[in-house]
């Protein structure tokens, strides 16, 4: 353990196909960023529903443990046509001390969202960091300022005073910077009467990526990436993936070091091409020893 955490984040893209090859691929990009917990939304069990799930698969391989929890059900047709299956969120990491869980606001059939928060033991001590998967239409914006301000709440009960150690919050929230539910996050507007501050790990490092931006400068759902293509009316070329911290301790404990979009990378040729998910993962390292 060192006085940085390593997170990526990553919406692993259900089992969609061709899954054994996207799986292989990202444990491959993972091993290599070493990261010391991956939080991933769009969690399946592998044969859709009950099981061994997609996060169990990459834990395995990188000798992490896995917690995942169910966030929706359903039966056959009522989600998109499938057939009945089940989508959560896991966390990985190499030690664990406990998990738990909350619904979110707004549950639909086929379509409810929760957010998970594990302990995990880290060189500064224990630190809770959390999961979450909002809702993805263009004009669910108030559903998602009624789940963000869940969050806030649910993250708060792990204690937020000065002495208290940093919490990291990741996921895919289906929202640009600009939208009302990010910049309550960010500490920049109110919701229900209330304020909260989280810092944007992107952000803390760069600027906020404009037209004709790609990856490098913090695009998440690309167009580069053919896997989104058919969802290419939720407006490609987005950063919607994100690292939220805590606010920095007087100590340097909540600094974020790094951060960049991660799991870029292509197997294949031309347009066969593939990459790990439809998203790219976002990677930060954030302090979580005091300064001495």
């Amino acid at each position: 353990m060192t006085a940085n955490l390593r997170v990526v984040s990553l919406n692993l893209w259900g089992t969609e196909p061709p899954l054994e090859a996207r799986l292989a691929l990202a444990v491959r990009q993972l091993a290599a960023l070493a990261p010391d917990v991956v939080c991933l939304q769009e969690v399946r069990p592998l044969d859709g529903r009950a099981g061994r799930t997609t996060a169990d698969v990459i834990a395995g391989a990188l000798g992490m443990a896995a917690r995942y929890e169910l966030a929706v059900a359903w039966d056959d047709g009522a989600h998109g046509g499938l057939r009945a299956g089940q989508e959560g969120l896991a966390v990985l990491a190499r030690s664990i001390r406990e998990h738990r869980v909350r619904a979110l606001p707004e549950p639909r059939p086929g379509d409810a969202r929760i957010l998970l928060s594990a302990a995990v033991d880290t060189a500064g001590g224990p630190i809770w960091v959390h999961t979450t998967h909002l809702h993805y239409r263009l004009d669910d914006g108030i559903a998602r300022e009624h789940q963000v301000l869940a969050i806030d709440e649910a993250i708060r009960g792990f204690g937020r005073d000065h002495d208290s150690a940093p919490q990291i919050l990741c996921g895919d929230f289906n929202a640009t910077a600009d939208s009302d539910e990010i910049r309550f996050l960010r500490g920049l507007t109110s919701l229900g009467v209330r304020r909260t501050h989280f810092q944007d790990a992107w952000l803390r490092l760069h600027r906020e990526p404009g037209p004709g931006d790609g990856p490098a400068q913090g695009i998440t759902w690309s167009s580069e990436n053919r896997f989104t293509r058919p969802l290419r009316s939720l407006d490609l070329d987005r950063r919607s993936d994100y690292v939220f911290v805590t606010t920095r301790k007087k100590d340097g404990r909540g600094t974020v070091h790094d951060c960049r979009v991660v799991m870029t990378e292509r197997e294949g040729l031309g347009e066969l091409a593939i990459c790990a998910s439809d998203h790219y993962g976002v990677c930060a390292d954030v302090q979580v020893v005091a300064a001495s």
